[in-house]
C-alpha cells in the first residue's frame, strides 16, 4: 500500500509486549488497557476487519462515540494522532502508530438482521459481530449488556462514502502484518470482535486471524 502522510510505524519490540495474544476469526476478546499502556491491534493476514468498542474502564455509561470523534477531528476516517473521544467528551486513546492508513467508524458492526436485510433471509442465522460483543460483555461484567453496545470502529475495514452520501463495502486496504497501535488516555476496557463476515469482500470472504499486544512503561 501507498505510504501515505498518515502511514506511522512503531518503534516497538513484540518481543517486550507485556500481553500478546491471537483471536481467532468469529472471536471476541475483551480487557482492561491501563492509562499509558499501548495496545496494538494488528490484521496477521490482511484484509481482515476488528470490529472494536471502547468504555471508560471506571464507568460503563462513558463509552466511545462516533460521533464526537468524527467532529472533533474534522474526518470520517480514524488515523495517526486521532483522539478517540467518549460520550462524556473525554479522550479515552489516540492512535499513535499505524500502517494500514485509515479506519472506519460508520459502516458499524454485522448483525443477524442486517445480515438478512442487506444479503438474504438464509443468511440471517451467520455468527454476527453483534453478538461476539454481547458474549464478550455480558462475560465479563453481567451489568453490561447489549444495550450497552455502541456504534463502533471497524478497524482495518474500508467503507467509502459515495458521492450521493451512501456508503460501500469495499476490498480491504490493510495487508498481512499491518496494525495500529492506540495510547491509553485513561483506563479503558476494550473489547473486540474479529468479524467472522463471509458475505462482503471487507475480509476477501476469508476471515483470518487478529493479534492483540499490549506493551507497559511507555511514555505519551
Amino acid at each position: 500500500m501507498h505510504k501515505g502522510k498518515n502511514f506511522k510505524e512503531s518503534t516497538l519490540d513484540a518481543a517486550k509486549a507485556v500481553y500478546d495474544a491471537t483471536v481467532l476469526a468469529g472471536e471476541p476478546w475483551i480487557g482492561v488497557v491501563k492509562k499509558g499502556q499501548i495496545f496494538r491491534i494488528e490484521d496477521v493476514e490482511g484484509n481482515q476487519a476488528a470490529d472494536t468498542f471502547f468504555y471508560n474502564a471506571h464507568d460503563y455509561e462513558d463509552r466511545y462515540s462516533a460521533q464526537d470523534t468524527i467532529r472533533a477531528q474534522g474526518n470520517i476516517y480514524l488515523t495517526t494522532d486521532t483522539k478517540l473521544l467518549s460520550t462524556e467528551g473525554n479522550v479515552l486513546l489516540t492512535i499513535v502508530a499505524d500502517t494500514c492508513g485509515r479506519h472506519d467508524t460508520l459502516g458499524g458492526a454485522c448483525a443477524m438482521e442486517s445480515n438478512m436485510v442487506r444479503y438474504a433471509i438464509e443468511k440471517r442465522y451467520m455468527h454476527a459481530c453483534r453478538q461476539s460483543f454481547v458474549k464478550a460483555v455480558t462475560e465479563y461484567d453481567r451489568n453490561l449488556g447489549k444495550r450497552d453496545i455502541g456504534h463502533n470502529i471497524n478497524f482495518f475495514m474500508n467503507v467509502p462514502v459515495t458521492p450521493e452520501g451512501g456508503l460501500k463495502f469495499d476490498d480491504g486496504v490493510s495487508g498481512p502484518g499491518k496494525y495500529v497501535e492506540m495510547r491509553a488516555e485513561m483506563d479503558v476496557l476494550a473489547v473486540i470482535s474479529n468479524c467472522p463476515q463471509l458475505n462482503n469482500p471487507c475480509n476477501a470472504y476469508n476471515p483470518t486471524p487478529v493479534r492483540v499486544l499490549i506493551w507497559d512503561g511507555v511514555e505519551g
